[in-house]
């Protein structure tokens, strides 16, 4: 059976109808009329399947279509059971076995057992579907063993201490294996099928997602406050342009969004009817990447005052207000792993001026850019287009032009331009960063063969600190030490200018209770959603 095609939206009938190789889906009839959400989403994400695509974007609705094999209390950091009951990790740490909950089923039907846990890890881990993130989470996974009908084992090539982090988020969400077979990666992001508390529905690109609740859902996580659903129907829509969402909100065209601008959360706040929620993300900060290949950024003095020529605290205040802290490192405040100390120092402009001379840029009689011999001090910033990066590239660049240097911005109108960007190699500075609650998420950033190592550095006794750290599993006080001393390499050598740590301010109509969020920090808890008349 094919499902339905309108207008370029697919709609995953899941009504009552047999499909998917006989199966027979749960039957439930169109929902009568009953709570319905708006939700608006900022970005309007390339692809939007949890195994193959990496926006945070997707995960604010898919969370809560997908359940994890365990669940990370947003109270305590504690890993906690959800599609698998207990589990186990050996003593040399190469080895985590899962028993896994019985009488679960997938939206379509389909049995949830140790089988479809395989089925997941193998489509995740297949490269021919090019997993952008999930099969990175996996880090030095080798093999699934099915060991009974509901039992699993995780072999490693090596210990990986991020492995229960990277199985309690939506990226290794557990996907009905009949439907991943019948859709395939290219098709799968329209008919996506897993066992949470809603329901895929449809999904038209740039303009709405629709989830549904699950009515048989009967296996919650102790993290959730509720059991089951108290809504019926959740619609995403799309809100890229910062200035059109508080206005969407105050116009009842959705009752939560996120990313709003700190004065417009500021005025919401002052009324009766919306609430504010600041809420922290963990994991990188806003951040400027150094290419250490490239004149004249290849010198670690001029990194140094590229870094302390910038005022990061007043950037802060002017486009986030007072909701933000100015970055310090290479991980946000609310990160495990962070450390205080180091630090990246403060402004101070005239120690960045004495640094430029001593690296030989001498400022011009002509009043132009600073010069060394025949050449002039040209940087070229490229900022991503989402999280204010426009406006902070603004006031960066405006700030090392007073340093005396001539600076092209480009904003890179998303991630695909971006990563043209960065492999033209045409840059001094160039933002990315990365979001989640371990601190191995810099490995990508800094590992001399890291995906995301934009800054050509490279440095062998670095990639040992972070494989040394990655693979602490059963000591987070090493871990911890071990990040301290990478965040001191890391100052050292100038990679970074650290600009600001996220906080996503989310407004919500006063209607909207029990709004809460993941420890990742972007993903609300959609079973917990109460809408009051």
């Amino acid at each position: 059976m094919q499902f339905p095609k309108r207008r370029g939206a697919w709609r995953l009938g899941l009504a009552c109808a047999p499909f998917l190789l006989g199966l027979v889906a749960a039957c439930a009839s169109d929902p009568s009329p009953g709570r319905e959400l708006s939700y608006g989403l900022t970005l309007a994400p390339t692809g939007i399947d949890p195994h193959i695509n990496a926006s945070v974007e997707l995960g604010i609705p898919l969370s809560s279509v997908y359940d994890t094999l365990v669940f990370q209390d947003p109270d305590t950091g504690a890993y906690v059971p959800g599609l698998a009951t207990d589990w186990s990790i050996s003593a040399d740490g190469l080895t985590y076995s899962f028993v896994l909950r019985e009488q679960v089923v997938f939206h379509d039907g389909t049995r949830f057992d140790a089988d479809a846990v395989k089925a997941n890890i193998d489509y995740v881990l297949d490269p021919d579907h090019r997993s952008q993130k999930a099969a990175a989470m996996l880090g030095p996974l080798h093999e699934v063993e099915v060991l009974g009908s509901y039992e699993v084992a995780f072999h490693l090539d090596r210990p990986y201490a991020p492995m229960l982090d990277s199985l309690s988020q939506v990226y290794l969400g557990m996907a009905s294996p009949s439907a991943l077979e019948t859709w395939g990666p290219a098709e799968y992001q329209f008919h996506q099928v897993g066992t949470g508390p809603f329901r895929f529905i449809e999904y038209l690109p740039n303009d709405r997602l629709v989830l549904e609740r699950n009515p048989d859902y009967a296996w919650a996580p102790e993290i959730y406050r509720r059991d089951a659903p108290a809504i019926d129907r959740i619609t995403f829509r799309f809100f890229e342009d910062p200035a059109t969402r508080a206005l969407a909100l105050e116009g009842g065209q959705v009752d939560i969004i996120g990313e709003l601008p700190h004065l417009e959360a500021d005025r919401l706040a002052e009324s009766s009817e919306f609430k504010v929620d600041p809420v922290l993300i963990p994991g990188q900060p806003l951040q400027l990447i150094f290419n250490t290949e490239r004149t004249p950024t290849d010198d670690p003095r001029v990194r140094r005052a590229l870094v302390l020529g910038v005022d990061r605290s007043r950037i802060v205040d002017t486009v986030f207000g007072g909701y933000s802290a100015a970055a310090v490192g290479p991980l946000s405040a609310s990160t495990f792993g962070f450390a205080a100390d180091p630090a990246f120092p403060p402004y101070d402009p005239e120690v960045a001026a004495e640094l430029l001379e001593q690296a030989g840029w001498a400022l011009s009689d002509g009043g132009g850019p600073r010069r060394m011999g025949d050449a002039e001090l040209q940087l070229g910033l490229v900022v991503p287009p989402w999280g204010s990066n426009p406006e902070v590239g603004q006031l960066v660049a405006a700030a090392w032009e007073q340093l005396g240097a001539e600076v092209t911005l480009t904003v890179a109108p998303g991630f695909g331009p971006l990563n043209e960007a960065r492999a033209q190699g045409e840059y001094s500075a160039i933002g990315m960063n990365s979001f989640g609650t371990d601190p191995d998420l810099l490995r990508p950033f800094y590992d001399s063969e890291g995906f995301f190592n934009w800054s050509g550095f490279r440095d062998p006794e670095l990639d040992a600190l972070l494989e040394e750290a990655a693979a602490a599993f059963d000591s987070p006080d090493r871990r911890e030490a071990l990040y301290k001393e990478f965040a001191e390499q890391v100052r050292d050598q100038w990679l970074i200018l650290p600009v600001r740590d996220y906080v996503n301010l989310v407004g919500s109509s006063q209607r909207v209770e029990g709004l809460r969020f993941s420890p990742q920090g972007w993903f609300p808890y959609l079973n917990d959603l109460e809408l009051q008349p």
